[in-house]
């Protein structure tokens, strides 16, 4: 097996869950930034080294979306975001594999780093791919996709920035199309574009699509620019 290649090395951590042959993900200090060093507000220009477009990735998973993506948009400059450890680590070693130098990943809670970290008109779009349903009632309060956190990504985007969302979850959707029509003033329902990264089939490319769509699960898409 050739372990110097990324997409062998992908597989094999898929099937192994750490590395080739019991190799431990690397931790590449380049790619994994940390709240602490952040400061009061991110400067996504120190951050990447220049200016330029910058899109978020919440729940980044392993990555998939954010190595497929940036390697066809070098120009952009991705953040992802994603609280599972374990998730992140393989996140951080794909993307330290690859290369990749438009990429960044963070370890931390999403909705307290916008509404903290993030400045005003500073992010050109936000993805967010099957997000948590919290499918229990009780825990609906608990959803990404809710009032507060739309106000704060409305905030943060750049006018004419974008919201790309996709679920397998039809009430988590339906919670989404709710929310989302009380900010008609300030977004309009565009068409969904599908990620570099999306197979055949697909809408996303993510990893949890490939299992939902095994499973024959039904995926919802929807996506809303900011009014300038």
């Amino acid at each position: 097996m050739d372990a110097g290649n990324p997409a062998i090395h992908d597989l094999a951590c898929v099937f192994s869950g750490i590395g080739t042959m019991g190799r431990e993900l690397k931790e590449y200090t380049d790619v994994a930034l940390k709240l602490e060093n952040l400061g009061a507000k991110i400067d996504f220009a120190q951050v990447f080294g220049r200016a330029g477009p910058v899109h978020i990735e919440i729940g980044s998973g392993k990555g998939a979306f954010l190595v497929a993506q940036a390697k066809v948009q070098p120009e952009v400059s991705f953040l992802g975001i994603e609280w599972a450890r374990k998730f992140y680590r393989f996140a951080v070693d794909r993307i330290g594999r690859w290369d990749l130098r438009n990429v960044r990943i963070l370890r931390t809670d999403a909705a307290a780093f916008l509404r903290d970290l993030v400045p005003a008109e500073s992010v050109d779009c936000v993805h967010i791919y099957f997000p948590d349903p919290w499918p229990k009632k009780r825990h609906h309060k608990r959803r990404f996709l809710q009032s507060s956190n739309l106000e704060v990504l409305v905030r943060c985007l750049k006018p004419s920035g974008e919201i790309r969302i996709a679920t397998d979850h039809a009430d988590y959707f339906g919670q989404i199309r709710s929310v989302t029509s009380t900010y008609g003033g300030q977004l309009e329902e565009i068409e969904f574009e599908r990620p570099a990264g999306a197979r055949e089939g697909e809408q996303t490319g993510t990893n949890y699509e490939r299992k939902y769509v095994q499973q024959s699960r039904p995926i919802y898409t929807t996506a809303f620019r900011k009014r300038e």
